[in-house]
């Protein structure tokens, strides 16, 4: 089975999110350009932006989604790291005992 999933650009893609955000519809946009409503729907959902950072800049749905995502990976990574510097300091402290 092939995959034939159509891939638009991220300028295809910006262009659609201007022209919904100029005031065209979601339907407007599906008849004129063709991809489907909810497709359309969430490129502009992701490009919503949802905030404005300390530097003034506008942070999207999908950059807060990644920043949450890439969060979540940091805070596994140091629970992995304090564990082992904890099973590192009993071994270190077990050994100078033993000689």
């Amino acid at each position: 089975m092939t995959n034939t999933a159509i891939r638009y650009t991220p300028e295809f893609k910006q262009t659609l999110i201007d022209l919904h955000e100029k005031g065209h519809s979601f339907k407007e946009l599906h008849e004129e350009y063709g991809p489907s409503l909810d497709t359309i729907r969430k490129w502009v959902q992701a490009a919503t932006v949802i905030a404005i950072d300390h530097q003034g800049t506008a942070v999207t749905n999908e950059q807060f989604k990644q920043l949450q995502k890439e969060n979540r990976r940091l805070r596994e990574e140091l629970d992995i790291l304090k564990r082992a510097a904890v099973l590192l300091g009993r071994w270190s402290a077990s050994s100078r005992q033993v000689k």
